[in-house]
């Protein structure tokens, strides 16, 4: 839809063009149209800077020629365009027609959930949220799952081939660690569980800061799993398989599923590759007694492997990227971790270039902020983080409490009560989650995490199903309907549920799920006012039949909202 109107209007911007003979301004194919969306409506749906293009080519004034374009643009009179005006100091406005506007609503309600989607034979590959093995899923870890789910649906809404990949923290010096901590302080190795390998986690901590012999101790152990030692590999398994247990019940509450899961340990062999590779093309050199590669522009090289002969997760990471390429040939390569790996990953992507694996432009690191205290950090090392469980079975409780203040709540059965309160607890943390912008921080608070009110996704939800019950209780009726004059709530809400197609390419080329979230709030409070004042089901029958399509539309459009952020929307609430 936005190409075509974009056309519709460089097509009648060229045709001014022909009928204006003062303007001589050579071959129009090489001018730069600047046709753009406006956010706020005051300024028109779209519009042109093309004025600012001719005034720098004829030594003359934006305004004046601006004026001399939209003179000939209104003498052609498009049925799709409203009006056109010129704005200081030489801006071309677009309104579109309320014809047009009812045309994409007819849209809107046959293509239905397909309505925006887009079409391509690219491939993108996205690591997303990776926790580590032997801690609980904390919320920090939130982030990462549920922005890469919500990218890894835009893209596939827009027609990719999309690949998931889950690559666990599971192997590292952390490793020696653990194992190092249920050698010396677990009663019964074969009977713990996650809290349980947390709290030795921490515990290691603390001793450590007593006892340094601890980190040598740790180091040497995480050398013995590298060289398949039985008793090592043992203790690391069964934190694997406990783990695993527990982040497949987060995900399956979470509404989430990756493609593949593939830990660390899955890239040990091939990290051998790399570092032969790297070896034979003179990109890889001894250091300390350490292996690196020296990166142009860096000070501090990437780590390939240690002293002690121990592979890095830096050049796990490289391993992981060459097979992704040899395996998916992806056009995109998507890492949504963290923004205190920035760094990091800029090394890594070059190093991965200088190699051969792939350019950079194909690489992108999508940094999430940190989930933080107002003053500090989570720190799982510490014992001060948040465990995820927590913060879900809280807000599917507090949800539940609402529901059993309703007067619908006579209505439901213990498991539709059920449904709802999860539906509804847990769209609202994810939610809360992805109005933001993913390099920001956020900063935990009970209360704003646990909101369920104001612009959130519960009031979405509910928006929802109250266009829902509007057009159940009209029972089923065609929803076609003439040419009708349009009153200015119903116009706001066509006006904004028009941008919908270019909100998601707009999310998708800036990583930014949050302004499909935005967007979904701006429809929903214009659906609502509108339902306010507006009568629908006791509209005259001149009115009521668009009425009814129009609140047919926005549910649509909005259910597709939340079906790309992975919000589930509960029966009845």
């Amino acid at each position: 839809m936005e190409e075509l109107i974009k056309g519709k209007i460089q097509k009648i911007l060229v045709e001014a063009l022909k009928a204006v003979k003062t303007i001589s301004v050579g071959d129009q194919q090489s001018l730069q149209w600047g046709i753009s969306f406006s956010d706020d409506f005051g300024h028109g749906d779209y519009s042109s800077n093309l004025a600012f293009v001719l005034a720098k080519r004829l030594q003359d004034s934006p305004e004046k020629l601006a004026l001399v374009l939209v003179k000939e643009i209104q003498a052609q009179q498009p049925w799709w365009l409203a009006r056109v005006e010129v704005a200081k100091p030489g801006f071309i406005n677009f309104w579109l027609s309320s014809s047009f506007l009812e045309e994409n609503l007819k849209q809107v309600l046959k293509e239905k959930e397909k309505y925006g989607r887009g079409r391509t034979r690219k491939t993108m590959v996205i690591d997303y949220s990776s926790p580590n093995i032997a801690k609980p899923f904390g919320i920090g870890h939130l982030r990462s799952t549920i922005i890469g789910q919500a990218i890894y649906n835009i893209y596939e809404f827009l027609g990719w081939r999309c690949i998931g990949i889950n690559h666990l923290g599971d192997w590292g010096t952390q490793f020696g660690k653990m194992i190092v901590a249920i050698r010396r302080w677990a009663k019964n190795p074969f009977q713990l569980n996650l809290e349980n390998l947390e709290n030795l986690y921490i515990r290691f901590h603390q001793e450590e800061k007593k006892d340094t012999s601890l980190t040598e101790e740790a180091r040497q152990w995480f050398k013995k799993l590298e060289n398949q030692d039985r008793e090592a590999l043992t203790i690391w398994k069964r934190c694997v398989r406990l783990s695993q247990n527990e982040f497949a019940r987060i995900y399956k509450l979470l509404g989430v599923q990756i493609d593949h899961t593939q830990g660390e340990s899955f890239y040990l062999k091939r990290a051998q590759a790399v570092i032969q590779e790297a070896t034979v093309k003179g990109l890889a050199q001894i250091s300390q007694g350490a292996l690196v590669i020296n990166l142009p522009g860096f000070k501090t090289p990437l780590l390939l492997k240690k002293s002690d002969g121990a592979t890095t997760y830096a050049c796990r990471d490289l391993a992981a990227i060459k097979y992704h390429r040899e395996r998916w040939h992806p056009d995109l390569m998507i890492w949504e971790v963290g923004r205190e790996q920035e760094f990091y990953f800029q090394q890594c992507f070059l190093a991965a270039e200088l190699l051969g694996y792939a350019s950079l432009p194909q690489m992108v690191h999508v940094a999430h902020g940190l989930v933080r205290w107002p003053n500090r950090k989570l720190s799982t090392r510490e014992g001060d983080t948040v465990h995820l469980n927590e913060v879900l079975g809280k807000a599917i409780k507090k949800a539940r409490e609402l529901i059993e203040k309703s007067a619908t709540s006579r209505e439901l059965t213990e498991k539709a009560k059920r449904e709802i309160a999860q539906r509804v607890g847990i769209g609202a943390i994810k939610f809360y989650d992805l109005s933001h912008y993913p390099g920001k921080d956020i900063i935990f608070s009970w209360p704003d995490i646990l909101n369920l009110e104001g612009n959130s996704g519960p009031y979405l939800q509910y928006t929802i199903i109250r266009g829902q019950s509007v057009l159940e209780k009209a029972g089923r009726r065609k929803r076609k309907f003439s040419e009708v004059k349009l009153t200015p709530e119903e116009e706001k809400v066509l006006r904004t549920m028009m941008k919908f197609p270019i909100v998601v390419r707009g999310a998708a080329s800036k990583f930014s799920p949050n302004l499909i979230a935005n967007f979904a709030n701006e429809l929903a409070q214009a659906f609502n006012f509108f339902y306010q004042s507006s009568p629908i089901l006791k509209a005259p029958e001149d009115k009521k039949d668009f009425r009814l399509a129009l609140t047919a539309g926005t549910v649509q459009v909005l259910t597709n909202c939340l079906s790309l952020l992975g919000v589930a929307i509960p029966s009845k609430m």
